[in-house]
C-alpha cells in the first residue's frame, strides 16, 4: 500500500463526532451561520473539538471521490518559482483547476492551488512532498482531497 495516511472508512464505525465537525464546516462554507460558535452549537460539539479534526475529516462528493485536491502553499517572492510548481504539479499528471495567489509581503506570498487529480500517478502526499523540495517552496500542505 503507497499511500498510509489516509483510509476510506464506513461513517458508522466511526465516532458521531466526525460526521458532526463535517456538518458544523458544511454550515460554515454555505453561510447558513454567523460563525464556528454558531454552527458547532447547532451541531452539538464544542468548539475544541471542531478545531482539533476540522483539517483532517473530510466528506467526499459522490461524482468526484478521489478526483480533486487543495493545496496551499507559500512562495519566495523570486522569479521562475510559481512556474516550477505548476511544472511539477504537471509532471505528476495533475490538472490545476485554479490558482490563487496573494500578493507578496516581505518576500512571500501565499498560493493555494485546486488540482484534478484523477490522472495522478503516484499519492497526493508524495506530490505535496516533492513540492517542498523546490528552492524556494517555504511550504506545502495538503487541504483537503475530495
Amino acid at each position: 500500500m503507497k499511500n498510509k495516511r489516509y483510509l476510506i472508512v464506513n461513517k458508522k464505525i466511526l465516532p458521531e463526532v466526525y460526521e458532526r465537525v463535517i456538518e458544523a464546516r458544511t454550515l460554515i462554507n454555505d453561510n447558513r451561520v454567523k460563525g464556528i460558535s454558531e454552527a458547532v452549537k447547532k451541531v452539538g460539539i464544542s468548539r475544541s473539538t471542531y478545531y482539533k479534526y476540522k483539517d483532517y475529516v473530510f466528506s467526499p462528493s459522490e461524482d468526484t471521490i478521489g478526483r480533486m485536491a487543495i493545496i496551499a502553499m507559500s512562495l519566495s517572492h523570486r522569479k521562475g518559482i510559481l512556474s516550477a510548481v505548476i511544472n511539477s504539479i504537471a509532471d505528476y499528471n495533475a490538472n490545476i483547476l485554479t490558482i490563487n495567489q496573494n500578493i507578496p509581503i516581505n518576500g512571500q506570498a501565499n498560493v493555494t492551488v485546486s488540482l484534478d487529480i484523477s490522472g495522478l500517478e503516484n499519492s497526493v502526499d508524495e506530490m505535496v512532498t516533492y513540492l517542498k523540495e523546490i528552492e524556494g517552496v517555504l511550504n506545502a500542505k495538503l487541504l483537503s482531497v475530495e
